[in-house]
């Protein structure tokens, strides 16, 4: 098996996901601001919704683990702005970077997922539809 990365079936934009060989893009608008996504994304509950339950985010160079399996190391931490993680689908999993940015838009924010580093060793089956609904997690407990 091959550890080049294999081109993507189909690249799609839709305006909420692109997907490429090697990333993948996935952006939700929550109505909220800044200041208010962020104290969701570093409590249990916004750290959870994104990276699976039981993850928790520490400090630059702490490792995060999923009881669902996903795990990685923060590797970036800028408050209000940007998350850095590297992660793994699982423990056989090869590693690759997931990072997320907050982008004021008004009264509300656009919160960007890229996913990067993707490999065709990669085991998780669906990572738009994966990130797409963390989002999703995360936008509903905003409330």
């Amino acid at each position: 098996m091959s550890s080049e990365p294999q081109a993507a079936p189909e690249a799609t934009t839709d305006g909420l996901t692109e997907v490429s060989a090697q990333t993948v893009r996935v952006t939700r608008r929550v109505e909220a601001t800044v200041a208010e996504v962020w104290r969701h994304l570093v409590s249990p509950a916004g750290t959870a919704a994104l990276l699976g339950a039981g993850a928790e985010l520490g400090t630059k160079g702490e490792s995060w683990r999923s009881s669902e399996g996903p795990h990685g190391v923060l590797r970036s931490y800028h408050p209000l702005e940007q998350v850095r993680v590297s992660w793994h689908a699982d423990d056989d999993g090869p590693a690759s970077l997931v990072d997320l940015h907050l982008v004021p838009e008004g009264e509300a924010t656009r919160v960007d997922i890229v996913h990067e580093r993707l490999t065709a060793a990669d085991p998780h089956p669906d990572l738009p539809r994966h990130w797409q609904r963390a989002l999703d997690r995360f936008a509903y407990e905003m409330g």
